[in-house]
């Protein structure tokens, strides 16, 4: 049996690495995999396994924990104390059968969500037992040794144990924007977090090069530890969740106005005090959609699920709503308007001739590089794979990586042609040119041939190198009197269908911004081929020069924007949403992760660097933007779904309650007793859950769709008052004509009311003529066997005797029939009058 690990002393990066490795248990090849199991199952397993228990536990209690919900509780307890069991039994009933579906429903929904966020779960290379192996980032355990290389996110604090020019980003931690180089060492043990140059920390991010790195700390006993509890904390309050509360203050202002109305008015009638109550209670719950909270979670899963299916994963439910509500798409080039497939046309000298001398050292350049994966050096290395090149007789010294302010990459090596070191620098045209030493007219000519090149659509990078004498490190003031090599020309073409799918977003209110780093040149020719506009260009210089304002202004008519680094990237959505867009942004890379926080929506691949991903809210299974459409679509289509029960509910509930509340001072008699108050509320709430597999409209699913709790509290006054119109006709006729008493007349107006709730959600549930659309079958069905049991619940013996139901007549029946229908004729008018005024 392993001993319990003990903490590793909190200075150990004033240790050297075997000692600390030694106090952990670990050795160069890592732990042993039954050593690491061990280690996880008592401490972080436990920990999910508890957290999973809890977190089920937790949703049960947030059923209970609406006013409405506690309010009908007290109401049962009240009627206990009075020994009117039937009564307590019923109304705890109700609540048990509302908020055990509910929960239900929303565990399903979570659990399924969680299943699509295991999909994403972040791996590790780890070294267990000497052998290299992927695990989740939550199984790793101190004493592990993780291989971390450009992109990855950093799972826990650990020490360096060695690096290749090993940069990692710390602004999360620190503050310090600019990455930090880490190395092997010994500090001093009050060196502090900022300079600890030998550490790795949780929540920051590798830029370039790779590392070897013993895992000393994870979770709450990291230095980050503190922030990730603030993390944990309920995120910023989204759109749609503002909506929803807005909403819900908005129907608790019109509850308190009804129920005080109704117990002023029943006491002056002088009935009796816990009915009064029961009834006020009931009609404020009736007012409620008190399935509202498992209606939303279950129709955005059945949402995440079905975007699942066509490539698109949600990682935030909310971002649902947000994806369908974007107007602006802003997206790199490669691989979404572009094949992706990048290949090496052509190495030329500068005079634009072919030259195997240029595609030998760009071969060494790409094939010994240790930093950021990327297409161009990996279509480098297949080219001269092809070609028979290798890395034979030459040596690496050392690499200066690329970053995004260089645009630069060097590699110095020994190649056994000549004495010395061997410098070679490939990157940005521009970036190269200028630590090149190069007469004037063979930069001209040069520059000629980049802007022609570029705009037949290829991209240019140049190549340079230089001998020196031998040293042991080199840093970014040694590239510097480089000699000009040559040119290598990729060309990666235009979509077949690109041009098509963005003429389609554009049919769905959504304009496409292409923000790339690219030249302006080849992204001109990409934008002509695919359908864009080509002068609505913006770069990176002219951005620098421009005030917010100015940007603001002139960043919604630009459709590209070129040469711009990654703080501009931010920049460029930041303008966009200040002038009222609401922003997608699709990325991939590392020089991404800004931007995807900043925009309403992150959108990233499956296939992108880590912090891209984590930095997402949406992750597509493949960089397609026909993929990205149909989960627009999807996303809206989820949303309309949820204001369709938001909108027909309330309005139904709302005129029932009006109906019920004009009653109380007319009638001898409570027109629902409490108990069928809560009984029709419920079964009208039944088949709200099918509507997360309605159709929708086309026309809905054309533009954005944003919460309007004016828009919703119009529709609930309009339908809701229509609905009052006819249920005070229904009092009358049950009064003057057919003389009902209590039981006959609650019964008739039970049956009438649930049959014009069931029968006005098939005509709300579009905004045009309802015999062109057609419902679900699941929605049909259902408000098919709740209309059935409406119409039978009086004939059924004992269950009727229990709510005080007593059987109809036919003639009856019959007029209830006729109201029913005319309420339907009079709302499909009202509705096709509603939404052409809009």
């Amino acid at each position: 049996m392993e001993q319990p690990l003990a903490p590793a002393k909190p200075e150990y990066w004033s240790r050297a690495a075997a000692e600390v490795s030694a106090s952990l248990g670990s050795s160069a090849s890592g732990l042993a995999q039954a050593q690491a199991a061990r280690r996880l199952h008592p401490e972080a397993r436990a920990r999910l396994e508890r957290r999973a228990a809890i977190a089920a536990l937790r949703l049960l209690a947030r059923q209970f924990r609406s006013p409405m919900v506690l309010i009908l509780v007290f109401g049962a307890a009240v009627s206990m104390l009075l020994r009117n069991w039937t009564e307590a039994a019923i109304i705890l009933a109700i609540v048990l059968g509302s908020t055990l579906l509910g929960f239900a429903q929303e565990y399903r929904a979570d659990a399924a969500v969680a299943a699509l966020r295991r999909r994403l779960a972040l791996t590790v290379r780890v070294l267990r037992g000497g052998i290299e192996r992927d695990v989740p980032a939550a199984a790793v355990v101190p004493g592990d040794v993780i291989l971390l290389s450009a992109g990855n996110l950093v799972p826990g604090d650990g020490l360096v144990l060695e690096a290749n020019d090993f940069l990692v980003t710390e602004a999360s931690l620190t503050g310090e924007s600019f990455p930090v180089e880490k190395q092997p060492g010994v500090l001093p043990a009050a060196t502090p977090l900022a300079r600890r140059s030998n550490c790795v920390f949780l929540g920051t991010s590798v830029r370039s090069g790779s590392a070897r790195v013993l895992v000393v700390h994870t979770g709450r006993d990291t230095a980050f530890g503190e922030v990730a509890a603030r993390l944990a904390a309920p995120p910023p309050e989204s759109e749609f969740a503002r909506g929803v509360r807005q909403f819900g203050g908005m129907l608790m202002r019109v509850m308190i106005v009804m129920v005080l109305f109704v117990l002023v008015v029943n006491q002056l009638l002088g009935r009796a005090p816990l009915d009064s109550l029961l009834f006020a209670v009931a009609l404020a719950v009736g007012l409620t959609p008190e399935l509202l909270p498992a209606i939303v979670s279950v129709t955005l899963a059945r949402g995440a699920r079905a975007m699942a299916r066509r490539g698109v994963i949600v990682r935030r439910l909310d971002a649902i709503e947000d994806l369908g509500g974007i107007d602006v798409l802003c997206t790199d080039k490669t691989g979404t308007l572009t094949e992706g497939v990048i290949t090496l046309d052509a190495a030329v000298d500068p005079q634009g001739q072919p030259s195997a001398h240029v595609r030998r050292l760009a071969f060494l350049n790409a094939a010994l590089e240790t930093g950021i994966e990327n297409p161009l050096d990996a279509a480098i290395v297949a080219m001269g794979e092809r070609d028979g090149l290798s890395t034979a007789g030459a040596r690496k010294i050392d690499e200066i990586p690329y970053d995004f302010i260089r645009k630069r990459l060097t590699i110095v090596l020994e190649d056994g042609e000549a004495a010395g070191h061997l410098v070679v620098t490939k990157g940005a045209f521009a970036n190269v040119l200028a630590v090149c030493t190069i007469e004037p007219a063979l930069r001209e000519s040069c520059e000629v041939y980049y802007r022609e090149r570029s705009a037949e659509g290829f991209r240019v990078l140049a190549v340079a190198s230089r001998r020196c004498a031998p040293r042991e490190h080199y840093a970014r003031e040694d590239e510097g009197g480089m000699q000009l090599e040559g040119f290598l020309l990729f060309f990666d073409p235009p979509k077949s269908g690109a041009a098509r799918i963005i003429a389609e977003l554009a049919a769905l209110g959504i304009g496409i911004k292409v923000i790339t780093g690219d030249n302006r040149y080849v992204s001109s020719h990409l934008a002509q081929a695919v359908g864009l506009d080509p002068g609505a260009m913006l770069t990176g210089e002219e951005i620098n020069r421009l005030k917010d304002e100015s940007l603001w202004h002139l960043a919604g008519r630009t459709v590209l924007f070129v040469e711009v680094d990654p703080q501009q990237k931010e920049r460029i959505v930041n303008a966009l949403q200040r002038t009222g867009h609401s922003v997608g942004y699709l990325g991939d890379g590392i020089n991404d992760a800004p931007a995807l926080h900043a925009a309403d929506v992150g959108i990233s691949v499956d296939g992108a660097v880590d912090v891209a991903r984590e930095s997402a809210d949406v992750v597509l299974l493949r960089p397609d933007l026909e993929v990205l459409r149909r989960g627009v679509r999807d996303g809206r289509a989820t949303f309309a779904n949820t204001l369709k029960y938001i909108g027909i509910t309330t309005s139904s509930n709302f005129g029932n309650m009006v109906s019920m509340a004009l009653a109380t001072p007319l009638l001898p008699f409570l027109p629902l007793a409490a108990k069928q108050i809560l009984l029709n509320n419920f079964l009208a709430d039944l088949p709200s859950i099918a509507i997360s597999t309605d159709r929708v409209d086309a026309e809905r699913l054309a533009s954005a769709q944003r919460w309007d709790v004016a828009a919703v509290r119009r529709f609930m006054v309009v339908f809701g008052l229509l609905s009052t119109v006819f249920d005070l006709l229904a009092f009358a006729l049950l009064l003057l004509v057919f003389n009902a008493d209590e039981s006959t007349f609650q019964t008739a107006w039970f049956v009438i009311s649930l049959l014009t709730e069931l029968a006005v959600l098939m005509v709300l549930r579009t905004h045009g003529p309802a015999w062109r659309s057609a419902p679900s079958r699941l929605l049909l069905w259902t408000a098919a066997a709740v209309a059935a049991c409406a119409l039978l619940l009086p004939y059924t013996g004992a269950p009727a005797v229990l709510f005080g139901f007593v059987p109809l007549g036919a003639p009856l029946v019959a007029a209830a029939v006729a109201i029913v229908a005319a309420y339907v004729a009079a709302t499909e008018a009202a509705k096709l009058r509603f939404f052409a005024a809009r």
